[in-house]
């Protein structure tokens, strides 16, 4: 451990923050979640906190219901003048929570198609919202220690993959000072108090499509004078599944999943399409590439061996870009968070969830930084590993994930804080 990340694990305890407040305020956003591109309400209460601080410059209405505070910690005499971005996500998935929690959602929304969905943040953006609110509290009360500017973003329609892309076409940039460095993190099934990360790919890219083929519809008593787009279809999903483990490097990482498939009514009713939901993760652009080749050439083909009187129709629906962490940055950060942590793992294996987390930085060539926190209860995932069934502990997106809120909303306040006093020095 160096002398300087000592230094930055030593102010955290000068300045403690009491967090009895924000365990409050994560229960309220658990209990109240927004669905991507309806966060109006997460968005209010986020912009009314920061206001409350004092010191930042409030955006908000960027790209949607995304907002970023700036604070411009400078004077005459600063040493250093360091611009550093600290990101968090604030969207919830259409997912019924059943944790039975005492502050379990019982919200529902109306999603896209207008139908009326149950709310649940299964993926733990709830907890990132909060530990950033705490973090920029923290920081502030911390002003004497350290000078640059400190912007932090909330982010919207991270489930969609659109979020960070959106507030960049919405002026981001033009809104709020451009960052040297832009910093992330992700709470996961992980032991709660442990952190995570690595040089490099740290996430998979993710793309998602809805492919629909036609056929001719009929009476189930005479599939002769039809083409059914139900065996058309079951043919694909089949055949797509070739895609990774015969074309693909076994040395690159792929991934295809077909998620949905939906074609017909009533049972003696043969159906005139049906619709495949299809999604595939991958890092190297040359892989997707060759994924999504893979797949048109798939479906045109047996839409041809089917007698399809239509072409197929792809709909990409999803995109999420690799998740790539700057070595020189990684490594600053690494070394901040050894000298603070106990459970750190600075070199964690790359995992095949996806983020749109890199968008804010790569759209102006900012290096960046993402890392991953625990949120599993201790004696929870020690009674796991110990009986091998750590795969049974439920992750993001599963309707009973529940990150216990310490010390996992600690953990992350301090990893903010640590990283972004990494480069935020006099």
């Amino acid at each position: 451990m160096t002398h300087s990340a000592t230094t930055i694990s030593s102010l955290l305890s000068t300045t403690p923050l009491d967090l009895t407040p924000y365990e409050a305020l994560y229960k309220h956003f658990h209990a109240h979640p927004e669905l991507s591109r309806q966060e109006k309400h997460t968005s209010e209460k986020l912009a009314a906190h920061l206001t409350q601080l004092g010191v930042f410059d409030i955006h908000t209405h960027i790209g949607g219901y995304g907002l970023a505070g700036v604070f411009r910690n400078v004077t005459d005499e600063s040493k250093s003048n360091q611009t550093v971005l600290l990101r968090a996500d604030m969207d919830a998935l259409p997912v019924k929570e059943l944790t039975n929690l005492p502050y379990a959602s019982t919200t529902t929304m109306l999603d896209t198609d207008g139908n009326d969905r149950p709310v649940m943040h299964a993926c733990g953006h709830d907890m990132h919202i909060t530990c950033l609110l705490a973090a920029a509290e923290t920081l502030v009360k911390l002003r004497d220690a350290w000078s640059g500017t400190l912007i932090v973003l909330f982010q919207p329609d991270e489930e969609r993959g659109g979020g960070a892309q959106a507030m960049v076409d919405d002026g981001l940039y033009s809104r709020i000072p451009v960052p040297d460095v832009v910093l992330g993190q992700h709470v996961m099934r992980m032991r709660a108090g442990s952190v995570a990360s690595r040089e490099g790919a740290i996430m998979a890219a993710a793309d998602s499509m809805k492919i629909t083929v036609f056929g001719r519809g009929g009476h189930g008593s005479q599939p002769h004078q039809t083409v059914d787009p139900v065996l058309l279809a079951a043919h694909i999903v089949v055949r797509l599944q070739s895609i990774v483990s015969r074309e693909i490097n076994p040395a690159d990482l792929a991934v295809l999943t077909v998620g949905s498939l939906q074609a017909g009514q009533t049972e003696n009713i043969i159906a005139d399409r049906a619709e495949i939901g299809v999604d595939f993760r991958s890092v190297r652009l040359e892989v997707r590439e060759q994924i999504i080749e893979g797949i048109k050439r798939i479906v045109q083909a047996e839409c041809l061996a089917s007698g399809s009187p239509v072409s197929p129709v792809f709909t990409p629906t999803r995109r999420f870009p690799p998740t790539v962490n700057d070595g020189d940055v990684a490594r600053r950060v690494a070394e901040t968070f050894a000298g603070h942590f106990e459970d750190f793992d600075p070199d964690v294996p790359r995992t095949n969830i996806a983020e749109d987390f890199s968008t804010l930085a790569t759209c102006r060539g900012i290096p960046s930084c993402f890392w991953l926190l625990g949120g599993v209860d201790q004696e929870v995932w020690d009674r796991a590993e110990k009986e091998g069934k750590v795969e049974e502990i439920p992750g993001n997106h599963s309707a009973l994930f529940a990150p216990v809120v310490q010390p996992t909303l600690r953990t992350g306040v301090d990893a903010l804080c640590l990283a972004a006093l990494t480069f935020l020095r006099k």
